[in-house]
């Protein structure tokens, strides 16, 4: 497994005074999930670790369905950097 091997999208500057923005909490999140997502590669029957990825999900998607909602341009722009499919609506 490799550890943060993960590139950064948004810059350094920027995570200093952003810490609380919706793009920053949707990016550290998206981090969290791809790491916890090759543990379970690995792990298969880490079921804690497996609740605990249900639950950033969860986390992530309620965030992103909120910048959809503000702000339609800012959320395209998130997930094309992040490489996030659109989640589905019914």
């Amino acid at each position: 497994m490799v550890k943060n091997s993960f590139i950064s999208v948004i810059p350094q500057e920027e995570k200093e005074e952003n810490k609380g923005s919706v793009e920053f909490q949707v990016f550290s999140f998206t981090n969290k999930i791809r790491r916890l997502t090759s543990h379970l590669e690995l792990h298969k029957k880490d079921f804690l670790s497996q609740r605990g990825l249900r639950r950033i999900l969860g986390k992530r998607q309620r965030l992103l369905a909120y910048l959809s909602k503000k702000n339609r341009v800012r959320y395209k722009k998130l997930i094309g950097h992040l490489n996030i499919r659109e989640p589905k609506t019914p």
